[in-house]
């Protein structure tokens, strides 16, 4: 599944921050790595991973969550970077398994959000020894109508070529309007500036959401589980989160009123909320 693993040269003063890559048969997947904690964390983006991977991100990501960076010992991983036709996140988590191995990260607390969160659930199912515990946010274990619809639309977007289209309504559906006041020309100019060269690896990464079904297996999750949701989410629903909540014995629910799939960023609270359950 791997050769091995590099590091980016020499190690940055912001607290150790490292970008490597790690190979993966004739392909490769980009981590970054930052922290001086003793426990390792994992951060699993969402579907826009299939825009942008977290390549050269190192010291942004300290410098942005630097009150992790404190406490733990922090790796953020991309998908691999070429994604077949109809790869899954059941099998995206077993590409996160592998990278861990190269690294020699034996058990971590694991965030996921979005489709992170539906990778980190085929991680904690499948290979319970390696999740310390389990953070699921603003994701979904089973298929509703608001996903398949929203979704959906990006795929087609992106089959057009839509890029400004696919950061505008994921901005739009994301966010409170009082978030959005201050930030939609930040998205217009992403939108307009940031077109990758590919839009093939964000398809198959859309499609990977719009085919995620874990909900039979949950009852495999036997660490630690905080699920995180908003009430006013426009792209999973708030819904989905109470779902996980019934089906993973003894998890901690939390609804954030009237915020929605952006929460992470808008919450002032998120990650003191995230730090204290890793803790």
């Amino acid at each position: 599944m791997y050769a091995g693993a590099r590091s980016g040269r020499g190690a940055s003063m912001f607290y150790g921050a490292k970008n490597g890559s790690i190979t993966m048969g004739d392909t490769s997947m980009d981590y970054i790595r930052f922290g001086c904690g003793s426990r390792n964390l994992l951060l699993l983006p969402g579907v826009g991973d299939g825009l942008k991977t977290v390549k050269g991100m190192a010291v942004p990501f300290a410098i942005m969550y630097r009150k992790l960076a404190k406490r733990f010992k922090v790796y953020a991983f991309s998908r691999r970077n070429d994604l077949p036709e109809g790869y899954t996140t059941r099998e995206m988590a077993e590409d996160i398994h592998a990278a861990m191995i190269a690294l020699h990260i034996e058990k971590a607390c694991v965030v996921g959000v979005s489709l992170g969160g539906m990778i980190a659930q085929h991680l904690a199912i499948r290979h319970p020894e390696s999740v310390d515990k389990l953070i699921l946010t603003v994701t979904l274990s089973r298929q509703n109508k608001t996903v398949q619809s929203v979704v959906g639309g990006w795929i087609d977007m992106a089959q057009r070529g839509d890029f400004k289209g696919i950061m505008l309504d994921t901005a739009e559906k994301s966010y409170s309007e009082k978030y959005l006041k201050r930030m939609r020309w930040m998205y217009a100019l992403i939108g307009h500036f940031g077109k990758p060269k590919s839009l093939d690896r964000f398809i198959t990464m859309a499609n990977a959401c719009i085919t995620h079904d874990a909900y039979a297996s949950l009852a495999g999750v036997i660490c630690p589980t905080l699920i995180v949701g908003g009430t006013q989410d426009k792209i999973v629903t708030g819904e989905a989160s109470k779902d996980m909540y019934e089906q993973i014995k003894g998890s901690k629910l939390l609804m954030y009123e009237g915020l929605g799939h952006g929460l992470y960023e808008e919450a002032k609270d998120y990650l003191e909320r995230m730090i204290a359950f890793c803790a």
